[in-house]
């Protein structure tokens, strides 16, 4: 059988996922540990562990602006690229995912890093 990371999740159509907006896709689809969100920015996908590193908080519900997602429990912020803790009180970044685009979706490839 072929696992999810090797072939992909569709986890929406292209424009399902407003510009500044996140889908949390749940763990039980992606076989991982935490739920995974996919953020749309900057016509730009990306997607990181939904769980906050600090506060424990669904970073899909926080604000996303110009490459970053910012907690909604205590404003801690994640480079939407890289993982990386921006500013405290987050010390610890993300784990992030590949995103791929492709015939009309938004794929995503649990475990893998990104290409790019």
């Amino acid at each position: 059988m072929t696992s999810t990371t090797e072939t992909g999740i569709r986890v929406a159509a292209l424009g399902d996922i407003p510009e500044g907006e996140a889908l949390k896709v749940e763990a039980e689809l992606t076989g991982h540990d935490d739920a995974i969100a996919v953020f749309h920015d900057e016509h730009t996908y990306y997607a990181l562990d939904d769980t906050c590193t600090h506060g424990r908080a669904s970073l899909s519900d926080g604000w996303i602006e110009g490459g970053e997602v910012e907690c909604p429990l205590h404003s801690a912020r994640f480079c939407l690229r890289t993982g990386e803790a921006q500013c405290m009180p987050a010390t610890i970044g993300m784990r992030t995912h590949r995103v791929e685009v492709r015939s009309g979706a938004v794929w995503l490839y649990p475990g893998q890093e990104p290409t790019g």
